[in-house]
């Protein structure tokens, strides 16, 4: 077989796959539905109460609208976060398909992690951001020098 034949027959097989995804809910590690999402939730509380105290933006939105640097930036700050996680999850994924199948579909594997994983974290990150994060319209009270009270902005 020639290399174009062999380059269009796996493309064709990648389109044609079926994800067998509806088949997860059952069977072995059934129990990596509540872990994984679980884990993630866990992991994006913590890094919305740290981003909150640091007044930074919510997360996801910032990634959206915050330039190429701060992207970056953010990124880096994400996979430290939630990286062994992502991996964790995808080689647990990884298992499960050589349990059932006797084969591995790492491509699945992967997209498996991130519905399970990063789903959760980028949905849980920076809402509670924005929940927790104290507004910046508020003002509190200052005691001046003189004993009088004043309203300041934090």
């Amino acid at each position: 077989m020639r290399a174009r034949e062999k380059k269009t027959e796996m493309i064709h097989d990648l389109m044609t796959t079926e994800w067998h995804l509806g088949i997860r809910l059952s069977g072995p590690l059934k129990f990596r539905f509540i872990l994984q999402p679980g884990m993630a939730i866990f992991l994006a509380v913590r890094s919305g109460l740290k981003d909150a105290r640091d007044g930074k933006p919510p997360y996801f939105w910032a990634m959206l609208t915050g330039t190429a640097e701060e992207r970056r930036a953010m990124l880096k700050d994400g996979w430290k976060s939630m990286g062994k996680l992502l991996i964790t999850a995808t080689v647990m994924d990884a298992i499960y398909q050589y349990i059932v199948t006797r084969w591995v579909y790492p491509l699945e594997a992967v997209l498996v992690a991130v519905i399970l994983a990063v789903v959760p974290y980028l949905l849980v990150r920076g809402p509670l951001n924005r929940i927790v994060r104290p507004s910046s319209h508020v003002t509190a009270p200052v005691a001046l020098a003189d004993g009088a009270l004043e309203r300041e902005k934090q």
